[in-house]
């Protein structure tokens, strides 16, 4: 087998070839072997003419691919797309837009952006684990101006009334030396506030905010140090820039690639920032390349699955409300 790909280009070259697709898929979810997703037997045999396994255990559907158990299931199009598009999701600091995807590797829009909301599914990684020691937190709003929504649109009369001006809040915590974790947020009201610092940060943390009365009455567990942006954006180790430069990063994919995000999908598009943004450096701080990156998010790909039905939904749930 040829080496592994470091750069775009040498990825495209080298994921041309089936037999590469298979080999390097496999080295990350069987490096013991194949295994049947479906019943775990590693009696399996493989079907070279057909480029799928066939499980000897006695269940339905016994024979399975590469892609079955992942978010890649049932669809049509070929590993070396597959691939060739997590490689530039993962490693484009601003995002690659669907219309980009359809250019690049010939599909129809509509599937170009059915693949992207995929991988954005895989590239989410939501952990147990809390987050410790210096953190900070900040809230941001997203989305278009009130006064350029049409004066009959259900948005707009809905933008008068909600309290955010129309626009859908992020609540963001970053771990200085560590990650960084966003959620969209129905407000940015006091109880949103404290019940996402409860969720993700353990109690001795110390807390790095704005002067915004919504982080006010955490509990005594946690120390709060607040910055003034009316006086300055940085007092000693006081300070919320780290997770600024998040929210430049983010609004500047949102803004610059995809142009127009619908609030009911808005979550997908951060956690593609986040999983960017958490695997610049690795535990130790040395800068991961972007085969690294890429390497990362193939290992996540499996057991998660986005159907065509459930993106679509999404977007009916949240006009209905």
């Amino acid at each position: 087998m040829a080496d592994e790909p470091k750069t775009l280009q040498e990825a495209i070259l080298y994921f041309s070839d089936p037999a590469n697709c298979r080999e390097y898929l496999m080295a990350r979810r069987w490096p013991d072997g194949a295994t049947c997703p479906r019943c775990t037997s590693k009696d399996v045999i493989y079907l070279e003419k057909y480029n799928r396994w066939h499980c000897r255990a006695k269940h339905e559907a016994p024979q399975f691919t590469l892609k079955t158990g992942t978010i890649m299931e049932d669809s049509p199009i070929p590993l070396s797309k597959w691939l060739m598009v997590i490689w530039q999701i993962v490693n484009s600091k601003n995002g690659i837009s669907s219309y980009e995807v359809k250019r690049a590797i010939g599909i129809t829009q509509k599937s170009a952006w059915f693949l992207e909301h995929r991988i954005r599914l895989a590239l989410a990684n939501g952990t147990l684990d809390k987050m410790s020691g210096d953190i900070e937190a900040d809230e941001t709003f997203v989305g278009g101006k009130t006064n350029n929504m049409h004066r009959n649109s259900k948005r707009k009369r809905q933008a008068m009334n909600d309290g955010n001006w129309g626009k859908t809040i992020v609540l963001g915590l970053l771990q200085r030396e560590g990650q960084v974790r966003a959620a969209v947020a129905p407000s940015r009201h006091k109880h949103q506030v404290h019940s996402n610092i409860l969720a993700n940060v353990e109690p001795g943390s110390k807390l790095y905010t704005d002067e915004f009365n919504s982080y006010d009455g955490l509990p005594a567990s946690f120390t709060r140090e607040v910055i003034n942006h009316l006086q300055g954006y940085v007092n000693g180790k006081i300070s919320t820039n780290q997770m600024e430069n998040f929210w430049s990063l983010l609004k500047r994919g949102l803004k610059g690639t995809y142009v127009s995000v619908d609030p009911a999908h808005l979550q997908a598009y951060v956690d593609e920032q986040v999983f960017r943004f958490n695997n610049r450096k690795d535990a130790d701080g040395k800068s991961l390349t972007d085969a690294d990156r890429f390497d990362v998010a193939v290992r996540q790909i499996v057991g998660k699955r986005l159907t065509w039905n459930d993106l679509i939904n999404k977007e009916a749930v949240a006009s209905s409300n």
